[in-house]
């Protein structure tokens, strides 16, 4: 009955801070979990064949007690990432151990460690508590969180938050994420919600559109700048879906990876203009399991040169790993940039070093982003420049099904959840901007969508 209250509140539009601070909380909510004693079910089993919809639970769990500089949020929607996958396969480890070791922290750390895990690292939602020692958020506000928890006691976090010792991706290294009716987040995690977003909208940029923002345009990534070219794997995905418009935003020349020439059509339908259907151009970069082919390096360097006229990529907006790896070494012009942020087929690179080092190439790992640089990207998103990249949505009791999808590769852009907004199209705001980018906003729209 509390959680109904809870949405009778945020659905109304006319509740106050005072009638947010005021509603009851609920002892327990609804979550999606995955459990401590499932952790081998899925032993001796190819990654592929693991299936989420066989590990993730929707149970309820206890509302966690609040610390200093924390807040409780109500979820109106959530959203599907790769480590939402990662923990449902258990790979490459089970988040158990992250859960173990920052239980030994601290008494307070000590409640993340538990046999179960409520996973989820985007949210949109209402703020409902705050801890003491918050003083920039109130009961009653719009929010989106950005997935980054620090604790910042070390000096080596204070000038870039990511290198925090004591750095973890909440809602997989933590508990209490986002998948669920109520999520625990540190009050530096959040932003102001985007205004002329729906709740499911708001909720699918958070850590994608953060991930590409550092990881391409700052000054701790690939530092883009106009005119530069940009080959982006996986164009139209989760993660590359927001490097192509980040590119495009700048003022650089996005060269768009995909696998598909409907993926092909949305990398266009975003504004960009060269575009590589790997599957319909047939490359293949590995002989076999041990051996790559350094003709279809050269192959995929030419085909660039076709549609940038001659040149080489000066950044090459790297997340799949293994399989792509050594040709996005080759490809860079000298002196560029291979930026990588996961690795998604395999975390084994192989390259030829001699195109790197005689050609005076770097290799930039990345991983998320610090607040600013989170913040700066939700700018973007609140502003009309950066658009969501949501594609279907699911309820919150078909978590199982969405992340399937997303492991299967069967979905583009983001995939989104509903928590505790009763349907899609709620919690839009400012209909006057979202009127002027309704088109870009239903892009990668798979199923009807609301539309303003």
């Amino acid at each position: 009955m509390d959680v109904e209250a809870i949405v009778s509140a945020v659905v109304s539009g006319e509740a106050t801070r005072r009638d947010f601070a005021a509603l009851p909380l609920p002892e327990s909510y609804r979550a999606v979990t995955v459990h401590k004693q499932d952790a081998e079910m899925f032993a001796g089993m190819e990654s592929r064949d693991k299936d989420p919809r066989k590990s993730l639970h929707i149970e309820q769990v206890p509302v966690p007690e609040l610390g200093p500089g924390e807040a409780l949020v109500a979820v109106m929607a959530s959203a599907v990432n790769y480590n939402t996958v990662w923990s449902s396969i258990f790979e490459p480890l089970p988040t158990f151990g992250f859960l173990e070791r920052y239980g030994r922290l601290s008494p307070l750390a000590k409640r993340h460690d538990l046999p179960y895990h409520v996973i989820g690292s985007d949210l949109a939602g209402v703020v409902l508590r705050t801890g003491p020692g918050v003083n920039a958020w109130h009961p009653g506000d719009e929010v989106v969180a950005h997935c980054l928890s620090v604790e910042l006691e070390s000096s080596e976090g204070h000038n870039d938050t990511m290198l925090d010792p004591e750095q973890r991706i909440w809602g997989f290294e933590t508990n209490f994420g986002g998948l669920a009716e109520i999520a625990l987040v540190k009050s530096n995690q959040l932003m102001p919600k985007p205004r002329h977003l729906s709740w499911e909208e708001a909720a699918a940029p958070g850590l994608v559109n953060s991930t590409a923002y550092r990881q391409l345009v700052s000054r701790n990534g690939a530092g883009l700048k106009q005119g530069d070219n940009v080959l982006i794997w996986g164009a139209s995905g989760g993660l590359g879906s927001y490097a192509t418009q980040l590119a495009l935003a700048g003022g650089a020349n996005p060269i768009c990876v995909v696998s598909s020439g409907q993926k092909a059509d949305i990398c266009r339908a975003m504004g960009a203009e060269a575009v590589i259907d790997r599957s319909a151009e047939g490359y293949r970069f590995w002989k076999d399991e041990h051996t790559q082919d350094r003709r279809e390096w050269k192959r995929l360097g030419g085909r660039i040169r076709e549609l940038t006229g001659g040149e080489d990529v000066d950044i090459v907006f790297e997340h799949p790993g293994r399989e792509t790896f050594g040709a996005s070494v080759y490809v860079t012009r000298k002196g560029g940039t291979i930026v990588t942020c996961a690795s998604t087929s395999g975390y084994n690179h192989e390259y030829d070093n001699r195109y790197l080092w005689m050609s005076l190439k770097r290799i930039v790992g990345s991983h998320f982003a610090n607040y600013r640089e989170a913040w700066e990207a939700n700018r973007l998103i609140a502003k009309g420049r950066i658009h969501p990249t949501l594609s279907r949505t699911y309820p919150l009791n078909e978590t199982g099904q969405a992340a399937y999808d997303v492991h299967r590769n069967l979905h583009q852009g983001k995939v989104g959840v509903l928590c505790l907004a009763p349907h899609e199209g709620m919690g839009i705001r400012d209909h006057d901007l979202r009127a002027r980018h309704i088109d870009a906003i239903n892009r990668f729209r798979t199923t009807s969508a609301p539309t303003g």
